[in-house]
């Protein structure tokens, strides 16, 4: 149940007799009208209020539920004084209280209680009730100072008879123009007969102090349960984080002795790069600066190694710095950016510029996107990526990095989704219009290296528990 439904149902419990006792002693709904009736027909004689429209009789079928035996149904127009509804925003007016500007002005709404502004002259000058009658309807608020109601703000103004506080309860407990309710407006003719169960007025009292009395609970019923909801939308998104970074500290899957160990595998990385840049294929580049202890953020199991991205890598390249303005027409051959990645996959390929064939080729030179190739986004919004399955002819501007890699290409996906380095990009990113984590530091990026069986075993037991954070999202 929300907190909502529960003061709701309070609400309800009360106009239904059924939140406290009902005691002889205190008399009768019956006996409160016709006191209430006596006293509204003193007032018309004194001139002091008008005689109104007479409002029908109340049928068997307008009745919605049952109430106490002494208690009676009434319309709420016969048992207050006047029932009346704002009008203009004034001519002398101010949003904020000055020594000139002392009265409030009141409109619909739950902001700063309904208050709109401040003017120099009060309209109603009683202890009344206001009434939302646009936007939150049946918001109900009960003012005790002179003001200025507008915008067809409704006007409550009781008898001596009539107890301002239940009928403010009653109000809020309906279900046509209280809480949820669906009308576009409310006004004073929807008003004025809408039925009120009326108690004896010692009754009444008892139940505006029991709701009193259970407001604090219902308060904290509701932090509680704002807690609860807060909890429930980021327990998927955390609990990923929590598990990528588990997979890369080697806590997501056992170590087997038989798997060999991360520093045989990058001695046989390194002997398939020379045997590359022996038949051409790729280039020989400069040794990388060996990792220091101040680098390591955190300890990996004994037969894994960090190493720097690039050592594991035989493509790390970013798109065109200058890019081609591209075609009108609609071409097979795309320049995408840091917008066409997110989730995952490839996004919004209508929003991309379209190529010729031959530049797209003399771009493509740059990237030479294959399929398997990891993209990583670099400049705006940081580390996102995928791994490409190859489905286009596709290159990039700047914003992307694009990777080949000797390791198990989805392991190294899911390190760089890890918080690690999802926290690492963004710290050490540059740049006041559009950050930017650029490519010499792409390439010496610290990853934590497992033997290969390993990062396979972890992918796989990534993608079982994904699949459940997924689950659970749709919860």
């Amino acid at each position: 149940m929300t907190p909502q439904e529960l003061k709701a149902s309070i609400l309800q419990l009360a106009i239904q007799g059924k939140l406290v006792e009902q005691r002889p002693e205190e008399g009768s709904g019956e006996e409160l009208y016709k006191q209430i009736q006596a006293e509204k027909q003193k007032l018309i004689k004194d001139g002091k209020i008008k005689k109104g429209k007479s409002l029908p009789e109340i049928t068997v079928d307008e009745i919605p539920f049952d109430i106490p035996e002494n208690w009676i149904w009434v319309r709420l127009g016969t048992i207050v004084k006047s029932i009346s509804a704002g009008g203009d925003k004034p001519s002398a007016f101010s949003k904020n209280k000055s020594t000139e500007y002392t009265v409030p002005v009141i409109s619909n709404g739950e902001t700063n209680k309904g208050i709109y502004g401040y003017t120099n002259k009060a309209e109603i000058l009683e202890r009344s009730l206001t009434v939302s009658g646009r936007g939150t309807i049946g918001y109900a608020e009960i003012r005790t100072e002179p003001f200025l109601p507008i915008v067809r703000l409704l006007v409550i103004i009781p008898l001596e008879h009539t107890y301002l506080e239940y009928i403010k309860v009653a109000i809020q407990a309906s279900a046509e123009y209280g809480i949820g309710s669906a009308v576009k407006q409310l006004t004073v003719p929807m008003i004025s007969p809408k039925l009120i169960p009326l108690p004896p007025l010692a009754e009444q009292q008892r139940i505006v102090a029991k709701i009193e009395e259970l407001l604090p609970y219902i308060d904290r019923y509701e932090k509680a349960w704002n807690r609860l909801e807060e909890f429930n939308k980021r327990f998927p998104a955390d609990m990923q984080k929590s598990i990528l970074q588990m997979a890369i500290q080697g806590k997501l899957v056992e170590q087997r002795p038989e798997e060999g160990t991360a520093e045989e595998l990058y001695k046989q990385i390194q002997e398939e790069k020379k045997k590359l840049i022996k038949a051409g294929k790729i280039k020989k580049e400069k040794p990388l600066p060996e990792i220091t202890e101040d680098e390591i953020p955190f300890d990996i199991p004994v037969d894994w190694i960090w190493i720097r991205l690039r050592d594991i890598c035989v493509k790390i390249v970013d798109g065109d710095h200058n890019p081609p303005s591209g075609t009108k027409i609609r071409t097979e051959y795309l320049m995408l950016s840091a917008q066409n990645i997110n989730n995952n996959t490839l996004v919004n390929l209508e929003k991309v510029r379209y190529l010729t064939k031959e530049i797209f080729y003399k771009e493509n030179e740059r990237t030479k996107v294959e399929k398997g190739d990891i993209f990583l986004t670099t400049v705006g919004t940081l580390g996102r990526s995928c791994v490409y399955e190859g489905n286009f002819n596709i290159t990039f501007q700047r914003s992307v990095s694009v990777i080949s890699t000797l390791i198990h290409n989805r392991y190294l996906k899911l390190v760089f989704d890890s918080p690690y380095i999802q926290q690492y990009m963004v710290s050490n990113s540059t740049g006041t219009a559009q950050k930017g984590f650029y490519l010499h530091q792409v390439e010496n990026l610290a990853i934590p290296l497992p033997p290969l069986t390993e990062q396979k075993r972890i992918v796989a037991k990534l993608e079982e528990i994904l699949t459940l954070c997924e689950k659970l999202k749709q919860c």
